[in-house]
């Protein structure tokens, strides 16, 4: 074997090597400044030492479609897959909190196509023919999956402050028992594998009351290997279980995902119940907060790794296209030239498993580092063997080149873009905030009481609020922010929806509330607790709000201004 074949191998043999060395660094001297950002260079090293290796062996027949522009370029990426009636669209709902196009909620499989939830200028649907002859998304090469599956996949755009960090994919619900034996009419698994190589994060949600995984959601997550990284697990609607209970259902999880999930490590799994409504047992609210907000800290991150991740995928590409390149190259060379052709082929097929272990042992490549035997094997019993390639030292060389020296220079440059970009984290919607409230968008009985009346609608439980209030150490008329929390938490709503109503209440933002301003915080949180408000006006029954008045009830008042932005 020749020491150009090495894998990992950066420079060619001792005989010729000044020269080699000398047109290798002159061109390195060049490309930095070709490289203006991360995504541009990886572009570059992708279209002109990566690609030609995955042509020349026909890799894109195999694994997967080659990259494009868009892919280089476009926001992360959050896929979220599970069981039906799991929460996948709620949770999306809860993230951005504003209802999406072509959204449908329900205990039933409702979600039957997939969603690309994406940033635009007005609300609307693309549907998934229109969408994949688009070459400013990255769908393009979803039309290798035909009609069936694009009849089933649209993108629902609208202007959301999330999602102009972040792009959410929502997936029809996993079907169990005699449902999953109903054929979809197209490769489910493959279309989530598809997309598995290109987001940044996979989110697993499993229904605290429903762990049977399914044989297609066994199937789906198997999908999903070389992409542990990105999994996360979600063990949503937790609040509907005691905590003996709850304990036991998570070491239940645990159990079946080590069963699919071949990893020694631990995957991450975040407890809670990932909707607005109010817990229905509250006994482990600090526990499902806490988890909450560490899984949206992991999802804010994903801008300021995007870089990271798609230098990372690149890598594992390309890996993959090197060994993707020797299996090609050993079934060519041991094909016979004229007589036998068939049946060698299936000879070379049956025993792909040993021609495995010999390239591994000649080239030194990492068992890992192989595609799925019975994978190859299916794949390669409709391939004409005739067409494949000899191996071709130089374009291995290249790719060797690219990882050994390119990459690493593009590392430098991601840490430096990081550096200028530090506070590049998702915003908006659930991560800090509602801009309407803590009741959603639109206008619904409840939030519209007292429209009519002359009378401010809090001032009828004032006195009782009162009470309260003075029982808190009030100092000049107003309590603290510390002793307001105590006697708020006691609703047992979420700290999120709690913040959300201390940024109306508190009308002069000068982290205090007096006793009008405490009135109010308690109206809402009863309004909340009553279930009889779903969604938000802009404020209209606290036209009457006595802060209000004392500060300017006009279009610039603090009050109105929360409301209306």
């Amino acid at each position: 074997m020749s020491q150009v074949e090495q894998p990992g191998t950066a420079t060619s043999p001792v005989s010729g090597s000044m020269f080699s060395w000398v047109s290798k660094d002159a061109r390195r001297k060049k490309e930095p400044e070709l490289f203006q950002t991360v995504a541009e260079g990886l572009r570059q090293l992708y279209s002109q030492k990566l690609l030609p290796l995955e042509e020349h062996y026909r890799f894109h027949e195999f694994h997967s479609p080659a990259l494009e522009d868009a892919d280089f370029d476009n926001k992360p990426m959050v896929l979220l897959v599970g069981q039906y009636s799991t929460g996948k669209t709620t949770f999306i709902r809860h993230l951005i909190e504003q209802d999406f196009p072509g959204m449908r909620i329900g205990p039933e499989p409702t979600t039957d196509s997939f969603i690309a939830v994406m940033h635009g200028p007005t609300e609307g649907v693309v549907p998934g023919n229109a969408l994949v002859v688009d070459p400013r998304r990255p769908f393009r090469k979803l039309n290798a999956f035909g009609n069936a599956f694009l009849n089933r996949f649209m993108c629902a755009q609208l202007p959301n402050p999330v999602l102009d960090s972040i792009s959410i994919i929502d997936t029809p619900g996993i079907l169990s028992g005699e449902k999953q034996r109903i054929s979809r009419g197209y490769d489910f698994a493959a279309v989530l594998e598809w997309f598995a190589e290109r987001v940044d994060r996979i989110i697993l949600l499993f229904d605290a009351h429903k762990l049977d995984i399914s044989d297609e959601f066994s199937e789906v997550i198997k999908a999903l290997k070389n992409h542990e990284d990105k999994i996360r697990v979600v063990l949503n609607k937790a609040d509907q279980i005691e905590t003996q209970q709850l304990m036991r259902v998570y070491g239940a999880l645990m159990w079946s995902l080590g069963k699919i999930i071949n990893t020694p490590e631990v995957v991450r799994v975040y407890i809670g119940s990932f909707w607005s409504h109010p817990l229905l047992i509250p006994d482990n609210r600090k526990l499902f907060e806490a988890e909450e907000q560490d899984l949206f800290k992991d999802i804010q991150s994903l801008p300021r790794n995007a870089a990271l991740r798609k230098l990372n995928d690149l890598i594992k590409r390309a890996r993959l296209a090197k060994v993707h390149a020797y299996i090609i190259s050993s079934l060519k060379k041991e094909m016979p030239n004229v007589f036998g052709k068939e049946s060698k082929k299936k000879e070379l097929v049956n025993n792909l498993g040993e021609i495995y272990a010999k390239i591994e042992r000649e080239h030194q490549i990492s068992a890992g580092d192989f595609p799925s035997l019975r994978k190859m094997q299916e794949l390669l019993q409709t391939q004409d063997f005739s067409k494949f390639q000899v191996l071709k030292p130089k374009l291995l060389d290249t790719v060797d080149d690219m990882l050994a020296n390119d990459i690493a220079r593009l590392m430098v440059m991601v840490r430096q873009e990081e550096s200028l970009m530090p506070s590049q984290v998702v915003k908006g919607g659930a991560f800090d905030g509602t801009m309407n409230g803590p009741f959603g968008h639109g206008y619904g009985e409840g939030a519209g009481e007292g429209i009519d009346d002359i009378e401010w609608v809090v001032g009828k439980d004032k006195p009782t609020y009162d009470e309260i209030f003075y029982t808190l150490s009030p100092v000049n008329g107003k309590i603290t922010g510390a002793n307001a929390k105590k006697e708020m938490v006691k609703s047992k709503l979420p700290n999120t929806v709690l913040g959300k109503i201390w940024k109306l209440a508190d009308v002069d933002k000068d982290g205090l509330l007096d006793d009008e301003e405490f009135a109010l915080a308690n109206h809402l949180i009863k309004v909340k607790l009553e279930g009889r408000v779903t969604t938000w006006p802009p404020c209209v029954q606290l036209s009457q709000c006595p802060a209000r008045q004392r500060l300017g009830g006009g279009e610039g008042s603090p009050v109105l201004k929360v409301h209306k932005d």
